[in-house]
């Protein structure tokens, strides 16, 4: 997965189009972020003994979004790029941001 938790990344398509926002869950497996104010939906919850909420009500939340939908942004030039790996000298791997406006810059 090239992009984890606490990354910055631009929404490229779909109702939040354009909006950057920070990445607050990935979930590898399924193929979906869940970010920081973007995608917020409402949830509607029955009145539940169990439920953390006993009288119900109207809850927001966020929802999540397809990976292939949001692109990272880097750091020090703030476009929306795609990421590679490189090795290091001492053999530990680093993402790498690519592209053809972009020089090859470390994102970590």
């Amino acid at each position: 997965m090239k992009i984890r938790k606490n990354d910055t990344v631009k929404v490229l398509s779909g109702q939040h189009k354009g909006k950057t926002a920070k990445v607050l869950e990935v979930l590898p497996d399924e193929g979906y972020v869940r970010l920081e104010a973007v995608g917020t939906v409402k949830k509607h919850l029955k009145p539940n003994r169990s439920n953390k909420n006993p009288q119900g009500g109207i809850v927001e939340m966020q929802a999540l979004i397809h990976i292939s939908k949001v692109a990272l942004v880097t750091p020090k030039s703030a476009t929306p790029v795609r990421v590679g790996y490189r090795l290091t000298d001492d053999g530990k791997k680093l993402r790498v941001a690519r592209g053809k406006k972009t020089k090859l810059e470390a994102i970590d």
